[in-house]
């Protein structure tokens, strides 16, 4: 904790974190129930949340927080190690460690994402295509996606959501969505293997269509339902987002039906809690 200017006049000069003189402002208030890790947690915590130490910039060597604090070097170690459990600080190549960067959100509205009528008034360069793409990019920002497919017994929830039958396969198409070339979620989409078998949802690539590529095979959504949890993600969604610890992620899972009620699709995104704005608008009656 700091002390106002007036209160650190009568404190004895020290060396400071980032060199120069300076005086030590915190000893006299310490907060008290606090242990000698948590103090230095709690210092720079503030440090972060006022700005002074900003995202994406180094903390001091572990020696500079030694001299600083007066604490040995286990108990700073463990006093850093509090803010990467907490996700404000992440460590980088080596040793060192940083705090962590902002990343702009992104806006879903999941009023009018994958709606017919945006789809059949897509504006070729605007809103024709992938409808993330193009909400990505009407932002400003610049969409990518690595795309994969492949036929695979898929997760029992999406078994269950698409109705196979036991042992029934599915097609996956599993997408790594980047924005500004950085990771920002994944989304996967299941289809029954009969139902897209030789359409251009085979390919592993970007396909588009008038009115959505399934509605272009026949296979019209007619209603959604949407499933969210929010939970710690998996080591295999970490890797894939560069997720830093502490970091929850929104688990959207999306089934479209037909007129009748068959599920046609079933698709699975991961949201990074630290990346993410969901928007809903919904009527009232």
């Amino acid at each position: 904790m700091r002390m106002p200017t007036q209160l650190l006049e009568s404190q004895a000069p020290w060396s400071n974190l980032y060199g120069g003189v300076a005086v030590e402002p915190w000893r006299e208030h310490m907060r008290r129930g606090l242990t000698k890790a948590q103090e230095i947690a709690a210092d720079l915590r503030e440090q972060i949340a006022s700005g002074e130490l900003g995202g994406g910039q180094a903390l001091p060597s572990e020696s500079k927080l030694m001299g600083h604090y007066g604490y040995s070097r286990e108990t700073v170690r463990a006093g850093v190690r509090v803010l990467v459990d907490e996700g404000l600080v992440v460590t980088g190549q080596g040793q060192g460690k940083y705090v962590r960067e902002d990343y702009p959100p992104v806006v879903w509205n999941w009023t009018t994402l994958e709606s017919r009528k945006r789809h059949e008034t897509a504006v070729e360069g605007r809103t024709a295509g992938d409808q993330w793409a193009s909400a990505v990019a009407d932002e400003g920002k610049s969409p990518r996606q690595e795309i994969s497919v492949s036929i695979v017994e898929p997760p029992k929830h999406v078994h269950a959501a698409l109705g196979l039958p036991e042992g029934g396969l599915a097609v996956a198409r599993k997408r790594v969505r980047y924005v500004d070339n950085r990771p920002y979620a994944l989304a996967d989409s299941y289809f029954p293997q009969e139902l897209v078998s030789g359409t251009p949802l085979m390919e592993p690539r970007d396909v588009s269509a008038p009115g959505g590529v399934l509605a272009s095979v026949g296979l019209v959504q007619a209603k959604y339902r949407d499933e969210i949890a929010v939970r710690m993600p998996t080591l295999k969604e970490a890797e894939l987002l560069a997720l830093p610890a502490a970091t929850p992620v929104a688990e959207h899972t999306r089934t479209g039906y037909d007129a009748d009620g068959k599920p046609l699709r079933c698709m699975v995104t991961i949201l990074p809690g630290d990346r993410h704005k969901i928007l809903y608008e919904v009527d009232a009656d």
